[in-house]
């Protein structure tokens, strides 16, 4: 058995979501997208007006960020994850539209979770409080939406070899204590 970490590609297909399990230690590497509660706020209001979203759900990311300001000659500043639970209202929907990661810190509901295996998607940690480090696996970064938000904007990061772990799996599986494996 290898623990090396494996490199995943977004956007996600289905069948390369079934392989990942809860406890894996993966690499991303394509397309992220940043959105916290102000951005999914604004998303919901477009999908409940019927109108389409400035970026695409289908097999992509979503990084629960709020990025630090950008230094010269950097992609983006201290890039470190929020916590999940924040969106957990608003994640269950959005994976049934086809999005098949969400990154954060820390464990979600129930529903993020049965959601995961209903859709086929996974929950991924990133490690709190290296924000530093895990800015220096985004290679660019450019503001989609909402402006206005700030940190809050919707950004489509480039990220290589960007080291998460697999906290909720498609399989109903978990790595946090005291979860049990959902039947």
């Amino acid at each position: 058995m290898s623990t090396s970490p494996k490199s995943v590609q977004i956007p996600l297909s289905a069948e390369a979501v079934l392989e990942l399990h809860a406890g894996d230690s993966i690499l991303l590497n394509g397309p992220v997208y940043t959105a916290r509660d102000a951005g999914h706020k604004r998303m919901f209001d477009l999908l409940d007006a019927g109108q389409e979203l400035p970026l695409p759900l289908q097999g992509q990311a979503i990084y629960y960020c709020g990025p630090a300001p950008t230094p010269p000659g950097r992609a983006m500043g201290s890039a470190g994850p929020t916590s999940s639970y924040r969106m957990d209202v608003f994640t269950p929907r959005l994976l049934g539209l086809g999005l098949k990661a969400t990154i954060g810190k820390g464990n979600r509901s129930l529903a993020v979770r049965e959601a995961c295996r209903e859709h086929g998607a996974v929950y991924l940690v990133a490690v709190g409080g290296a924000g530093a480090l895990l800015a220096q696996r985004i290679v660019a970064a450019e503001i989609v939406a909402w402006e206005d938000l700030g940190a809050e904007a919707l950004r489509r990061l480039q990220v290589q070899q960007f080291p998460v772990i697999v906290a909720y799996d498609a399989h109903g599986g978990s790595v946090f204590p005291g979860d049990e494996p959902l039947g």
